[in-house]
């Protein structure tokens, strides 16, 4: 018999699990809390359960738990490499700030979408996540953080290994496990989704009517340059990505972010920010302006703090949203995917 993945179930599919096995409902109520809240990583930790309960929910169900393969520590970041249980390393990133700690998580071992200047599309996609595993990552960190007394994680950020819409179904789940007030407990409005541009994914999670935070990762100004370095627009090209985000505005009622990383000689220039001006001058949306973090494995430079700043004075002249990302974590390889390159994680999908 094959055991069942506790976290894989919603409160509802756990608490028809407890009826099932012939227990009152309300011992659902009790296990979710052990588990989301307590941060437990066996039955037999939970002691207001009877002892005949907790024997027959280890011999049918297990609660999965990533082991810690490297911790790097910066002065605001913190980044773990985490083994799921087939060996395969993922990594999720703790962002300090000084009001609120956001957590920055994958969504899948790798990453087919083959972005040029990413380190987690360097060795293809390996596999989706499971909507627990998604979970594992809150709450290894979460159990952390409460044993040293400090914050909770209070905002996440589908940003790190992997392309949350190529794994939709799974981080929907995921998305309603993290909300649950009875659980962890973040508003649907402190959760970022970032994607590439998948138009069909987009569509679809503009009728979902969770109002999430949607990051489009755009890059570039126009579809020649954004077909070089994101394969992903030869797909979904820029008439047909934009339209799609102005239809989630409009049903969702949130603004879009625009993710733009700068990269020095080829998005960077004053050209480039009066062509991006143009794209987005009648659209409700902000700007984030990304300086690169670069990776061994592609040749891209960062932008130089003068074009940089020169950049995003051009696109605030014009009346555009925009901010800069604070650089965090260089010193501990934050770009998405290094440390599980340097570590050999993943298999090269075949």
């Amino acid at each position: 018999m094959q055991l069942v993945n506790i976290k894989n179930l919603t409160r509802e599919e756990l608490e028809d699990f407890v009826t099932n096995i012939g227990e009152p409902v309300y011992r659902a109520q009790q296990i979710w809390d052990w588990i989301y809240r307590k941060h437990v990583l066996s039955f037999a930790d939970m002691n207001n359960l009877p002892q005949g309960l907790r024997e027959r929910m280890a011999e049918k169900a297990f609660i999965s738990w990533p082991r810690l393969l490297k911790r790097q520590k910066a002065k605001d970041t913190i980044k773990y490499l985490l083994q799921l249980q087939d060996g395969q390393g993922i990594e999720t990133v703790l962002l300090r700030y000084k009001a609120w700690h956001s957590l920055c998580l994958s969504t899948q071992v790798g990453c087919a979408m083959g972005c040029k200047f990413c380190a987690s599309t360097r060795k293809g996609k390996v596999r989706d996540l499971s909507g627990a595993e998604m979970l594992d990552q809150v709450l290894f960190v979460q159990r952390e953080l409460s044993h040293q007394g400090d914050k909770p994680i209070t905002r996440l950020v589908l940003m790190g290994i992997g392309e949350p819409l190529d794994n939709y179904d799974n981080v929907i789940r995921f998305v309603h496990t993290a909300h649950d007030p009875a659980g962890i407990n973040i508003g649907f409005r402190r959760i970022t989704l970032s994607t590439c541009g998948l138009v069909p994914g987009i569509m679809k999670l503009s009728q979902e009517g969770i109002p999430v935070n949607l990051a489009v990762s755009l890059h570039a100004p126009n579809n020649g340059l954004r077909d070089k370095i994101m394969p992903i627009n030869k797909r979904y090209p820029l008439e047909e990505l934009l339209p799609a985000c102005q239809k989630y505005t409009a049903r969702i009622g949130r603004r879009i972010t625009f993710e733009y990383t700068l990269i020095s000689g080829i998005n960077d220039t004053i050209r480039h920010a009066e062509e991006l001006t143009r794209l987005l001058a009648d659209f409700p949306c902000h700007i984030n302006i990304i300086p690169l973090n670069p990776i061994a494995e592609c040749n891209y430079k960062p932008s130089s703090p003068a074009t940089t700043a020169n950049f995003v004075k051009f696109l605030q002249t014009w009346g555009m949203s925009v901010t800069q990302r604070r650089e965090m974590g260089q010193s501990i390889t934050a770009a998405c995917g290094q440390l599980r390159l340097l570590r050999g994680g993943g298999k090269k999908r075949q």
